[in-house]
């Protein structure tokens, strides 16, 4: 894949993480799921979402793309 297409597909991501951490959509929803409401049980699986593209991003090739550090492969 190339870096800039790479780019815009991690541009991409990252925008739709943004865009959908605040469940607007759940405003004024007063579900409750195992004793919490839904939009916290939302939230808490978009950060473990969010966890995962960032560990995928971090430990992929582009990392190096607007970061000034050295990026050391292990193992």
């Amino acid at each position: 894949m190339t870096r800039t297409r790479s780019d815009a597909l991690w541009v991409g991501a990252f925008a739709l993480l943004v865009a959908f951490a605040v469940p607007w959509f759940l405003w004024g929803d007063a579900t409750v799921v195992a004793g919490l409401p839904l939009w916290l049980w939302w939230h808490v699986g978009w950060m473990a979402l969010a966890s995962v593209a960032f560990a995928a991003f971090a430990r992929g090739d582009a990392w190096d793309r607007g970061v000034d550090a050295e990026v050391i492969r292990r193992g």
